[in-house]
Parts: C-alpha cells; sequence; structure tokens
C-alpha cells in the first residue's frame, strides 16, 4: 500500500512556499522524499491579492520538492490560513434513533449538523467541524459513542467559519500551478498535527504559529480543540519597528533581525551588549554602529505587547495546560522569544520542532518550527489516503480529483 501513496504537503504562506513529499514506512511514520522552499509572492495576511504570483511561487517550491525526492506529484494538501478565520464552540442535541438506541453514525452524524446550524452572513461558510466531546444521557467526556446505547445524545463541537472567497480564490491559484487540492486542513491543525503528542492534546497544551503577518493560536484539552484564534499580526511587526526606529530599508531590516535579533534582554552577555554591528540608514553615504543592546530594546517591547496580547486570549478560555506552550512557525526562531512567553504565559514553553515518533527520512531539511505546517499537512495526506485504502480503495477525494483530470484531458 506504501508504494501507492504519496503524501504532499504544500503550506502556501506570506513569507515562504514549502512543500513537503513523503510516503508511508513501515513503521507507520510518514517517510519523507523530499522538499521545497520558495519566496511567496502574492499574499497578504493569508489572502490571496495577486494569482498569478502565488502560482509562481507555488510552482518553484514544488519543483525544488520534486527534484529533490525524484516523485512528480499532481495533488497536495493545502493550509487554509488569515485573519478571517472564527471559531466558536457549539452544542447539538438530538434523540438517539431505533428501537435498540443503539447510537449510530447517523446519529452522531445529526448531532454534529445540529451543533453547526449556525446563522451565517452572506458569502461564508463552514470550513471545519472539530468534535470536541459527546454527552450521551448526561455522561459526558465521551470521544467516541457509536454503539453506546442511550435515548439523548448530546454534540460540542468547535465549528470554524470564514469567507468563502478566500478559499475559492486560494484554490484558483493553486490550479495556475497545475496541481489539485486534495484537502484543505486549518493552518493551526496543521502545526499541531506535526509537533503535539497525544499526552500535549490530552493534558492541554497551546499552539502558537507565528507566521509573517498573521499568528494562529489552537488551545487543546482532553484531546480536543477547545479554541482557536487569529491575530492580525506576526514577526513583520518586528521588521518595520527596525526600520522605523534605525531609519534602515525593510530589507536591511529583515536582514538585522534574523542576523542579530533578540527579544530577551537578560539572555545577553555583558560583552554582546556592548558589541556593535554596522547599518545603512536611508538616504546616508556612511555606515553607523549599533549595539546589540540598543536592538534588543526595540525588540523586546513589541514581543510582550504582542504575547500579552494572546495570553489574554488563552486566559479567557479558562483553559488548564499543563503541557505549556509549543511555538511554530518562522517567528518562533526568533532568539528569546521562547523565554520571553514561558514567563508571560507562566507555562512551560518549548519550539515545536517535529515529533521523530511521527516522521523518518529526509528530517534534516525540515527539522525546524517553520517547516512544521507542511509537514503536517503532507501528515494528513498521508493518513486520508490509508483511510481511503483500507475503506474502499480508492480515497473518494482522489477519486474526484481523476474524475475532473479525465474530462479535462478530453477536451485539450
Amino acid at each position: 500500500m506504501s508504494n501507492e501513496i504519496t503524501a504532499v504537503g504544500l503550506d502556501i504562506g506570506t513569507s515562504k512556499v514549502r512543500c513537503v513529499i513523503g510516503e508511508p514506512s513501515p513503521d507507520g511514520k510518514l517517510n519523507i522524499l523530499g522538499s521545497g522552499e520558495a519566496d511567496s509572492k502574492g499574499l497578504r495576511r493569508g489572502v490571496v491579492t495577486a494569482a498569478e504570483a502565488v502560482a509562481e511561487s507555488i510552482r518553484k517550491a514544488v519543483t525544488e520538492a520534486e527534484r529533490v525526492s525524484g516523485v512528480e506529484i499532481d495533488t497536495a494538501t493545502v493550509n487554509l490560513s488569515g485573519e478571517h478565520f472564527r471559531g466558536e464552540n457549539k452544542v447539538g442535541v438530538v434523540a438517539v434513533a431505533g428501537v435498540d438506541k443503539e447510537i449510530t453514525q447517523d446519529d452522531v452524524d445529526r448531532a454534529t449538523d445540529s451543533a453547526s446550524a449556525l446563522p451565517l452572513q452572506p458569502g461564508w461558510e463552514i470550513v471545519d467541524r472539530l468534535p470536541q466531546e459527546y454527552i450521551v444521557d448526561g455522561q459526558d467526556g465521551i470521544i467516541e459513542p457509536i454503539g453506546m446505547t442511550g435515548s439523548r445524545l448530546e454534540a460540542r463541537v468547535h465549528v470554524v467559519i470564514s469567507p468563502s472567497a478566500g478559499r475559492q480564490n486560494l484554490v484558483k491559484a493553486i490550479s495556475r500551478a497545475d496541481l489539485d487540492v486534495e484537502q484543505t486542513i486549518l493552518e493551526p491543525l496543521a502545526a499541531a498535527e506535526s509537533t503535539l503528542t497525544d499526552d500535549d492534546r490530552e493534558y492541554g497544551c497551546v499552539v502558537l504559529n507565528i507566521g509573517a503577518e498573521i499568528t494562529g493560536l489552537t488551545v487543546f484539552s482532553r484531546g480536543a480543540v477547545k479554541h482557536m484564534a487569529v491575530f492580525p499580526f506576526g514577526s513583520t511587526h518586528f521588521t518595520t519597528d527596525l526600520a522605523a526606529g534605525l531609519r534602515v530599508s525593510i530589507p536591511q531590516a529583515n536582514k538585522i533581525k534574523h542576523d542579530y535579533g533578540c527579544v530577551a534582554s537578560f539572555l545577553l552577555s555583558d560583552d554582546e551588549r556592548m558589541e556593535t554591528i554596522e547599518i545603512m540608514p536611508v538616504g546616508r553615504t556612511e555606515s553607523r554602529g549599533l549595539s546589540k543592546e540598543l536592538l534588543c530594546d526595540i525588540m523586546q517591547p513589541r514581543a510582550v505587547e504582542l504575547l500579552q496580547h494572546i495570553a489574554r486570549e488563552v486566559r479567557s478560555t479558562e483553559a488548564r495546560i499543563p503541557s505549556g506552550v509549543i511555538m511554530t512557525g518562522g517567528g518562533a526562531l526568533t532568539r528569546g522569544i521562547c523565554e520571553i512567553a514561558e514567563q508571560i504565559f507562566d507555562a512551560p514553553t518549548r519550539i515545536g520542532f517535529l515529533e521523530n515518533e511521527y516522521f523518518t527520512g529526509l528530517m534534516d531539511g525540515v527539522q525546524s518550527p517553520d517547516w512544521a505546517v507542511a509537514a503536517g499537512l503532507a501528515q494528513y495526506s498521508m493518513r486520508s489516503q490509508i483511510r481511503g485504502h483500507k475503506y474502499g480503495g480508492t480515497s473518494p477525494v482522489r477519486a474526484v480529483t481523476d474524475w475532473m483530470r479525465g474530462i479535462r484531458d478530453k477536451f485539450r
């Protein structure tokens, strides 16, 4: 079966486009065959602003992944992101059908549909429904109710909605790159998929996916998503702060951030505080020195401000997070941000690297928090295809994809 499955994760971010290609290994892990990365163009805060530019970025990343893996791909599992996503916890209740009162899949579907029956603004749609728990005749905490006996089934579901145009425009841009969309997965869920253990989800944790322009928050408790939110800020805020404060260009500010940036002054040694770097202000012909201490003084207040804003959101959920905060995305690579977050959240905090129990193969190039989403998407792709093989040979998504491709070929 593993030879019939090619898992592809395509992370289309505001700063980078990343592609991971893999296949199932005999021990059930995702064997990474290759990966590719390209600068991202044509997106702003997760929304497509220039479809052809997005398509070109996708082509470059996919071509690189195909070259490394030696595998040509035509479908991919893709991330959904953007500041427009909204999540709500909803409850649905139904009477169990049937004479014997044994709960079936149909009962579960009806309860989930009941919980998801919320009024939507014109142009909005439900993009995901995430079951939290089921309650059978007042007994809560049930994860799998099928086969149980009861007369009343209650479903607690986290429903995520967004404008439909955002997803549709993303799919069109991917189509321009000659790829079909296998499925779309919410970006925070993909980041969690590759970095969390079952214990993390069960005991409670927070996943922060810090991108260039948006930050995704996911709170897990008792094995399920308790809360999701998206914030319209990310690591680009550090870049713009440096550009304004130092009077340098955006490209130079970005390089200074990556090469020397730190948001925790207590991590700087005495020698580092006195160390200077050369910068070239815009419109000047002579460079000037900048101490690393001053650089940290510019970046640290912004880091504290952003993390405090997120921490207030987490506290509003009243969730317990003994497994702490897991930080993914390119912004998690900023020196000191993990230490600052640990103080602000008052919880154990770590950088979200790919879990070795889930992955094998060419790990060296992707063992970084900025690859968490792409690897998680590939993992989703592998698991959905395995389920398709298990329950009837070809997955429904792949069957429809193959049929559509056949129709297009007839008209070429």
